[in-house]
């Protein structure tokens, strides 16, 4: 099978050996069952395989199959929740494969393509639509931030210490002080960065690939503030920090404090380090 080259990560371990063995008759299962006509898979993929499909009705879909990780463990449930508002809608699931069939964003543009204040005035528009009352069965923030706490220490240590003891030993305390002080449960996106919002003719932006928790809103917004695709600099980071609190409402101290917590927690994958991750951190604490 001819695989996006982001996916060459999963022929590292033998789980996801066995999800690329099973990923051929998984896709012809999906496409017999949903009657589907399959197209080359996207090439911008790191977590699944997505193709886009056609149903007999001249639906326009994508076909997700995911790695089992997770992270994206309750992707369906939150497209299902959302129910279009705001995202992509869910057409159907299959829970045993990890399958989503999903609606497919035309144009498709990605949010990054707009200048950066411009994306920044949809996402300040989108936000609020998505901020819906939930519970099970989406992981609690507090109880996923103590996981991270948990990990990043092994994870420094594993990795050679790549980063300054003084910004694992910032990040533990505030993750432990935010976590136990939230606001209102809502349900959140641990990966909405601006790749992940793209143009869609209903939308006019709508969200694709959550990573879905409950939590505080403030922690909403910490893959848009992190994320390099609307510019990697000090100043960048602070002016996506302070618009998209002030104008979303939320408090900015505790919008800089996830996004040093999550940020460093996501800094180290596996034995990969992500040093982009490790600048704003560096940034948001060297810095009000």
């Amino acid at each position: 099978m001819d695989l996006p080259e982001g996916l060459d990560w999963v022929r590292g371990s033998p789980a996801g050996r066995a999800w690329l063995t099973a990923l051929p008759t998984w896709l012809a299962e999906c496409a017999e069952r949903w009657s589907l006509r399959l197209g080359p898979p996207f090439r911008y993929a790191y977590a699944s395989l997505a193709l886009p499909a056609d149903l007999p009705d001249g639906t326009a879909a994508v076909l997700k199959l995911q790695y089992p990780d997770e992270e994206s463990r309750h992707e369906a449930d939150a497209l299902a929740h959302w129910d279009g508002d705001g995202a992509i809608r869910l057409l159907a699931h299959d829970p045993g494969r990890r399958a989503l069939l999903v609606e497919r964003c035309q144009p498709g543009t990605p949010l990054h393509d707009l200048p950066p204040d411009r994306a920044l005035d949809a996402v300040i528009g989108l936000l609020p639509r998505l901020w819906r009352p939930a519970a099970a069965p989406f992981t609690p923030l507090g109880e996923e931030a103590a996981g991270w706490v948990d990990r990043m220490p092994r994870a420094w240590e594993r990795t050679g210490q790549p980063y300054e003891r003084r910004l694992l030993d910032a990040a533990l305390d505030l993750l432990g002080g935010l976590a136990s002080s939230q606001g209102e449960q809502v349900l959140v996106n641990q990966d909405l960065h601006a790749g992940n919002i793209l143009a869609a003719g209903r939308g006019p932006w709508l969200v694709i690939d959550p990573k879905p928790l409950t939590g505080e809103r403030e922690f909403t917004v910490v893959p848009m503030v992190r994320g390099p695709e609307l510019g990697h600099s000090p100043a960048a980071v602070r002016h996506r920090l302070d618009r998209l609190s002030a104008e979303l409402g939320l408090d900015r101290e505790r919008v800089r404090g996830w996004t040093i917590g999550h940020t460093l927690a996501w800094s180290v994958a596996d034995d990969g380090v992500f040093p982009e991750k490790i600048d704003v951190v560096r940034w948001l604490l060297d810095s009000n």
